[in-house]
């Protein structure tokens, strides 16, 4: 009865900040792994940054290029945008996992088992 709550989507236009929350209910019993991902309609679900919560690994996808930054603390898992681009445009979702995942397949949307209902970013030229 894992609960993830996303918030902090929106419109903005391009150039501009937004910072992504996940509010994780049962945090401790979903901690080993949390990931955010995307998905535009039409589109496949895909990996946009993802980390061990022990801070050992952290990953993200190339086409953030850089741009974002994922972070947590206790109860929250954190997306910030810098220079949002019309591109990234999607439903954001945060996940959790409970076992450790690998570099590579922290950025699986397989991998997660919990997933919150989704923020969605819209992102104007």
């Amino acid at each position: 009865q894992v609960q993830l709550v996303e918030s902090g989507g929106g419109s903005v236009q391009a150039g501009e900040s937004l910072r992504l929350s996940c509010a994780a209910a049962g945090y401790n019993v979903w901690r080993k792994c949390m990931g955010w991902f995307r998905q535009a309609p039409g589109k496949e679900r895909q990996g946009v940054a993802a980390m061990t919560t022990d801070g050992v690994r952290t990953a993200y996808t190339d086409f953030v290029s850089g741009r974002f930054t994922i972070s947590h603390d206790a109860n929250t898992l954190y997306l910030l945008m810098n220079s949002l681009k019309p591109e990234d445009t999607a439903m954001y979702y945060c996940a959790a996992a409970a076992e450790w995942l690998t570099l590579d397949d922290l950025l699986r949307p397989q991998s997660y088992e919990t997933w919150g209902q989704g923020a969605q970013v819209t992102v104007v030229s």
